[in-house]
């Protein structure tokens, strides 16, 4: 076997713990898969024999890489005439009964949407930090020289950004088959055309988050309980189908109009109510989600 051979098949055995770092940082799977690429690419030009720990080495590498990619949408951001849109984090959609439970677990922990949601509000440093220490254990020694301090200046940014996440829905969430309950009955009241028990089911401080896409204005956002039953009443049709699935390791949907993928939602419920809902509609985010849910 052939020295190009092993090592590829040696980068492959850490292809996806690197996808769940590129993609906790950056929130994108394309931008994700680049940062892989891009990381094996450093690895062939790389004198493998020199490398101790070959995952450490490229989960550092894999930083490296998200922290530019982060840079880069701020500076592109600084330099563009037009105000910036926003968008959600990319959904990971998978089948509700197609996992086994130890898989659906690992998708949780490894991308699961509402923390990705609260680590886009951090600023690059602090979203690197937290995630290469907090969520995958990397040294502060080994993160200082990626983000240009020292472990002790690393520490502190790390210190803010978990200050920043904590009291979040993040570390709140209700289990599994609590969400699951409680989205069925979202949809069984929409249905039934039952504004009261809607209400019921959402918290009153309830966000709705619906990211367009970039050609229609990106996200927009909905507050409070009767706005967003009102909202689902509107949209509630026979024709549109709702599958159950998990997007992101939380309980979801995908809606179907005629067949064809109409939407995708995630819902974020704690204490038995719905505190916060992420909807999909953008044709290039359906695509990608389409493919993975077939």
């Amino acid at each position: 076997m052939n020295d190009d051979v092993t090592l590829a098949a040696a980068f492959e055995q850490h292809r996806r713990h690197l996808h769940t770092v590129a993609y906790r940082v950056l929130g994108s799977v394309a931008e994700a898969e680049d940062a892989v690429q891009e990381a094996w690419l450093r690895l062939h030009r790389t004198d493998a024999a020199d490398i101790d720990n070959l995952g450490g080495w490229l989960t550092t590498v894999v930083g490296r890489i998200a922290l530019n990619t982060l840079r880069s949408r701020a500076t592109r951001r600084e330099d563009s005439l037009e105000e910036r849109v926003e968008r959600l984090p990319d959904p990971v959609v998978t089948p509700y009964d197609a996992a086994l439970p130890e898989e659906q677990a690992l998708i949780a922990d490894s991308v699961g949407l509402a923390l990705l949601v609260v680590l886009d509000q951090l600023a690059p440093l602090e979203r690197i930090a937290f995630v290469l220490h907090d969520l995958f254990g990397v040294p502060f020694e080994d993160i200082a020289p990626i983000v240009e301090r020292t472990p002790a200046a690393t520490r502190q940014i790390a210190s803010r950004a978990r200050r920043r996440v904590r009291g979040t829905d993040v570390v709140r969430m209700d289990g599994r088959a609590r969400q699951r309950e409680v989205v069925d009955a979202f949809f069984a009241a929409a249905h039934a055309g039952d504004l009261e028990r809607l209400v019921g089911v959402l918290a009153p401080d309830v966000a709705l988050r619906s990211d367009l896409g970039a050609l229609r204005g990106g996200v927009v956002e909905y507050r409070g309980a009767e706005t967003i039953a009102r909202n689902a009443l509107m949209f509630a049709h026979p024709d549109r189908v709702v599958h159950p699935v998990l997007v992101n390791g939380q309980a979801g949907v995908v809606i179907t109009l005629h067949d064809e993928l109409f939407s995708v939602m995630a819902f974020t419920v704690v204490e038995g109510r719905v505190v916060g809902v992420e909807t999909w509609s953008d044709p290039d985010v359906l695509a990608a989600a389409a493919a993975a849910w077939a």
